[in-house]
């Protein structure tokens, strides 16, 4: 049964081989745990303990505890930080209350993804957090355009943790009570375990869970307060990857990318209806303009009939005359689903769930079906 990470250790693990790699605050922790390392966006980092299939089951059906430190964390303090912000992305930050938090990205003068982040709204500031591969450049990005609008703050002392899973908030309240009130996409100052953290009701699994920042130096003795709670295990990249395919979430330098918009990547939803009039950000002609008048491809979820999984950069093509209607962007075996899994970009004429699509895996033609995402129901936590 392929159980191998959709696209994760096919095109990242080794972006960085032949140099240093860099340790996050838990590296000691995950070779005592046996992990199986692996470089990832400039780190070591950790594939997999007790293989993914596993890994991936036990986040669905308990909680599991990802090491995601290698992510950057930035602040921006000020009261122009959240104005400054919006000239950058199409988010809207100027009406996030506080205490909430809003996933956007950062956006080129065509329109393309040149990163997506989360943002959480402060009292007197922004906390956001990048993608690993793309955070000194997306630093040197906002300091150089807004830098002077706003103080900012990299935050090189901390390490993240995300603790995702049905049972994560049970296993978090034991530590930190207030947890087990907060809702989905909301930030909060919390002590747990006598550590200061700032801690979302967030992830990228489409499991219920909390993203936590910690001080680096607290880092392992936290991650070892959560893993001996009975419902925890370390889960690693592998099974990560897997997890956010099935729950339809894009990742950066895969499925969403410099070339491709937020309309055309299903994300109109990020963008208010006061950024979509009023624009103001970088490509916004070209997102208004496709919001009025469409576009000619969208990213789609596709399920392919029998056992073989479609990775990246497989051609889809059409049933009727084998031509090609776009490609795979991510793919692999879905455990939940029992079945592989796969999204891509197809014309828009192809779109529509329930078309029929053909597959090029290993010279074959095999057949698939455009299907609604996301390929497991979204757990998140909203009441």
């Amino acid at each position: 049964m392929p159980v191998a990470p959709a696209t994760l250790l096919e095109n990242r693990v080794t972006d960085n081989q032949g140099q240093d790699l860099k340790q996050t605050p838990l590296d000691a922790l995950h070779r005592k745990l046996g992990a199986k390392m692996v470089p990832f966006a400039g780190y070591d980092m950790p594939v997999q303990y007790d293989g993914i299939l596993a890994e991936h089951q036990h986040t669905r059906a308990k909680a599991g505890l990802f090491d995601v430190s290698h992510m950057g964390q930035v602040i921006l303090r000020g009261g122009d930080a959240a104005a400054a912000l919006e000239t950058l992305v199409p988010g809207d930050f100027q009406e996030l209350p506080v205490g909430k938090m809003r996933y956007t990205m950062l956006t080129n003068e065509q329109g393309g993804i040149m990163d997506d982040l989360m943002g959480s709204r402060g009292s007197d500031h922004l906390f956001l957090v990048v993608n690993a591969g793309c955070k000194e450049r997306d630093i040197a990005h906002i300091r150089e355009r807004i830098g002077g609008r706003c103080e900012m703050e990299v935050l090189y002392d901390r390490a993240l943790l995300a603790l995702q899973g049905p049972a994560a908030a049970e296993v978090l309240a034991r530590l930190a009570p207030p947890a087990r009130h907060m809702l989905f996409m909301t930030a909060e100052t919390l002590t747990i375990a006598d550590v200061p953290c700032f801690v979302t009701r967030s992830g990228y699994t489409g499991e219920d869970g909390f993203e936590i920042s910690v001080p680096e130096d607290k880092a392992e003795h936290l991650a070892g307060m959560l893993l001996h709670e009975p419902e925890v295990k370390a889960i690693g990249l592998g099974a990560r990857d897997s997890l956010r395919l099935e729950a339809g979430l894009c990742l950066f330098g895969n499925d969403i990318d410099e070339t491709t918009t937020p309309i055309e990547a299903g994300l109109i939803w990020t963008i208010s209806k006061r950024r979509r009039q009023e624009g103001g950000f970088p490509g916004a002609d070209v997102i208004q303009r496709q919001i009025a008048e469409g576009v000619e491809r969208r990213l789609v979820g596709i399920r392919p009939e029998g056992r073989a999984p479609a990775r990246a950069h497989t051609k889809i093509t059409s049933t009727a005359d084998d031509s090609i209607i776009g490609e795979v962007t991510s793919g692999g075996f879905g455990p939940s689903v029992e079945g592989p899994v796969a999204m891509g970009y197809v014309k828009t004429t192809f779109a529509k769930p329930g078309t029929p699509v053909n597959l090029s895996v290993r010279g074959k033609s095999l057949p698939a079906e455009v299907i609604k995402m996301p390929f497991v129901e979204h757990r998140y936590y909203k009441k």
